[in-house]
């Protein structure tokens, strides 16, 4: 066999290798939050603290009114903080529900090493609390772009009013794969985030709002995941939305008014 070819398949080992080991500082882009960092809002919020287990604690932001129709629970996308994603929440509170955003662990005041399975655990810890607190059907689960997992997750496993995912990913090994195909990545990810395998298990109505112009994950994925279960699964498209942008469309507004005003 050619000496280049023992190179090729040489640098391809080594950097499946790395790519297994180091693959968490291309999936999540973190903002880190000092412990004793201050958030300042200036409508009514509390900072929460989930304590999961010694060493792991996942911090939120409750955002309240004072007579909310019901609870936000929004899972963000892979970076900054909620320092900077809690911007959003003004989308929901706005139709006097009440919002919480969490940090995955290594995200702002957020704690404990990542994993897939220790992630979605994570979450379900966090609706296990919040059902203690509000009806388990005034509760909507949203997610943005690597939320989706999360959120169809926990959607499946319990039973909100409504799921909403926005520009989700049928599952997150095909957006890998999309960007590294020289990578065998059903061996080296460990991330899979089957979205669209819990999306089948999901009772309540799932609305997906996505953009027609989405590069990153491409409305595809979102036709491929409404198919699953059409009476089910209803499919939004903003029209010239990329990925990063929908809320600067009236049409992202006016559909969450209309979602939310049931």
């Amino acid at each position: 066999m050619p000496t280049f070819v023992y190179y090729i398949a040489g640098s391809l080992l080594l950097l499946t290798i790395v790519a297994y080991f180091i693959q968490d500082r291309f999936i999540f882009k973190p903002e880190r939050l000092p412990p004793d960092f201050q958030f300042r809002y200036d409508v009514p919020f509390n900072e929460l603290n989930f304590d999961v287990s010694p060493g792991v604690r996942i911090n939120g932001l409750h955002f309240y009114r004072a007579e909310p129709k019901g609870l936000i629970l929004y899972f963000h996308g892979n970076t900054r903080s909620i320092k900077g994603w809690a911007k959003y929440a003004r989308d929901f509170y706005r139709y006097d529900y009440d919002v919480v955003l969490v940090d995955y662990r290594g995200f702002g005041k957020s704690t404990g090493k990542r994993s897939e399975k220790d992630m979605l655990d994570d979450m379900q810890f966090v609706y296990n609390v919040l059902i203690g607190k509000y009806p388990e059907h005034h509760i909507i689960v949203y997610d943005r772009s690597i939320g989706s997992g999360f959120a169809a997750k926990i959607a499946s496993d319990n039973k909100p009013r409504y799921l909403i995912l926005d520009s989700p990913y049928y599952n997150f090994r095909i957006v890998v794969k999309r960007f590294l195909p020289i990578l065998p990545v059903n061996w080296v990810l460990r991330y899979h985030l089957r979205t669209d395998k819990w999306i089948r298990h999901v009772n309540c109505h799932t609305y997906i709002i996505h953009g027609t112009r989405d590069r990153l994950i491409p409305l595809k994925h979102s036709e491929k995941l409404q198919a699953i279960n059409p009476n089910k699964i209803t499919l939004i498209r903003i029209v010239g939305g990329r990925h990063n942008n929908l809320p600067s469309f009236p049409e992202y507004h006016n559909f969450i008014r209309d979602i939310l005003k049931y």
